[in-house]
């Protein structure tokens, strides 16, 4: 069973969705932020504990599956499901952004990349054909179309042929994609160029895809407004009847800023990143669990979350000692946090969405979590709130 989607309602006040995310394993409500499990996992995280902090969708990672176990060894278990137990909605990636990461502007042609494996050095090369035969093997429920993911700074001359080599990529995955129980989404490129993402966004749109992701935000050399303004860029070309996802995204402010700009769904690993370095996502704002302020505060995280980690009452002082002497478990719970966290600001959103009221939410949510606008938004702050 394919997944699909329903929108059920549009907030008044601007371009939010409320939408509904139909599949074989239940029903999810848009706006969703969806954990990364890289490589078949989330870092540190059972799925039990996944689950119990409401998680929908949860994404793995195209490149590092088919480099170990490799993408034969995941289909001979059953599929991606099977291998990590996970009983939900799977979406891979690509596997784009991390051999732009690693290939040289050379490296890259017509046919497809060439770059180094991370691990041992061997060359390797990806083409359109070669993901989507790894995302079939995978069996997610949503592919990724291989796209060149160019950084923001690039220029109009060379971000025009990556869109156009994007498009001709996206048209040859397409026609080799041969899962009839995945779906598989285009992604719009072209940066912060309004002509580009037009182009983008046009011609992906008339390949008919399940549905849509923004790519190219949250990358080398982009800012604030340049992100905004690529959804906005974006977003008008896009059918209201599929989804739209915001690759790579978790800052809060972003994600409120994107669904109101007409996203569906969102992934960051930042929460579980946060987590390994010591820093919890609280309602008054990051903090940095490691500063001596919190050696002997043995009050929880937060008195308002229902995570595990904040139910069971682990202090601030406990989380401390677990982070400072490197035990596993500091990060865990503070993975537990920062995921939950994030699922229910886009719960918040849900209901904002609903009640017609999200500019009032983001305002507070503004006061409280990052204490001013400068601070939300950095010295894009009068350009984006005109």
């Amino acid at each position: 069973m394919k997944i699909k989607y329903e929108l059920l309602k549009e907030e008044k006040n601007s371009k939010a969705r409320l939408g509904k995310i139909i599949t074989k394993y239940g029903e999810f409500e848009t706006p969703m932020f969806m954990p990364v499990g890289t490589e078949a996992t989330v870092k540190t995280l059972s799925v039990e504990e996944l689950k119990a902090i409401n998680s929908g969708i949860i994404l793995s990672n195209t490149y590092h599956l088919w480099l170990r176990p490799g993408e034969d060894v995941v289909n001979k278990a059953g599929g991606l499901h099977e291998f990590m137990k996970w009983n939900g909605p799977i979406l891979t990636d690509s596997g784009g952004y991390q051999v732009f990461s690693l290939a040289k502007p050379k490296d890259i042609t017509e046919e497809g990349v060439k770059f180094k494996n991370h691990l041992n050095g061997d060359t390797l090369f990806l083409t359109p054909e070669k993901s989507i035969e790894i995302q079939n093997k995978l069996d997610s429920d949503i592919a990724m179309s291989f796209d060149e993911c160019p950084p923001a700074s690039a220029d109009h001359d060379y971000m025009e042929k990556s869109v156009k080599r994007t498009i001709r990529w996206a048209k040859r995955g397409k026609e080799v994609h041969n899962n009839p129980n995945q779906c598989l989404f285009g992604i719009v490129q072209g940066g912060a160029y309004e002509d580009l993402r037009k182009l983008s966004a046009t011609e992906t749109v008339a390949m008919d895809f399940d549905g849509y992701s923004v790519g190219g935000v949250a990358n080398d050399g982009e800012n604030k407004k340049m992100m905004y303004d690529a959804i906005d860029f974006s977003i008008p070309y896009l059918p209201k009847d599929k989804l739209r996802y915001l690759m790579g995204v978790g800052e809060p402010i972003d994600i409120i800023e994107g669904v109101m700009r007409g996203i569906d769904i969102f992934d960051c690993v930042s929460p579980t990143r946060l987590a390994r370095h010591g820093h919890a996502l609280t309602k008054y704002g990051k903090i940095n669990i490691k500063n001596s302020k919190y050696k002997e505060d043995f009050s929880p995280l937060t008195d308002t979350c229902d995570c595990y980690t904040c139910k069971m009452g682990y202090s601030k002082a406990y989380i401390r000692h677990l982070i400072v002497a490197n035990e596993t478990l500091g990060a865990r719970l503070l993975s537990i946090h920062n995921i939950r966290f994030l699922i229910h600001l886009t719960e918040e959103l849900r209901e904002a969405i609903k009640n017609d009221n999200i500019t009032e939410y983001k305002e507070q949510f503004i006061k409280d979590y990052y204490g001013s606008y400068e601070k939300a938004y950095g010295e894009y702050n009068e350009t984006i709130n005109k």
